[in-house]
């Protein structure tokens, strides 16, 4: 049972329509993050570190994303 925190999102499956893939990187540290980014307001939902191109694979490969990720700051 989970009290506070993240509400649990379903596996591989995302709102197209109101999300988009994106990733964020870090000005400062260059630290990596893929998530989703709400096409309406901006707002950045983060999903997984980033820290090899491996882990980029599978972040697509779970979503199913094709072509180039645009990157924020």
């Amino acid at each position: 049972m989970r009290l506070f925190g993240k509400k649990p999102r379903p596996r591989g499956t995302y709102d197209r329509a109101a999300l988009k893939p994106v990733i964020r990187s870090s000005i400062c540290t260059g630290e990596k993050t893929a998530g989703f980014q709400e096409i309406a307001s901006g707002k950045f939902h983060d999903e997984m570190l980033i820290r090899t191109p491996a882990d980029l694979d599978a972040f697509r490969e779970k979503y199913g994303i094709e072509g180039e990720l645009e990157t924020i700051y």
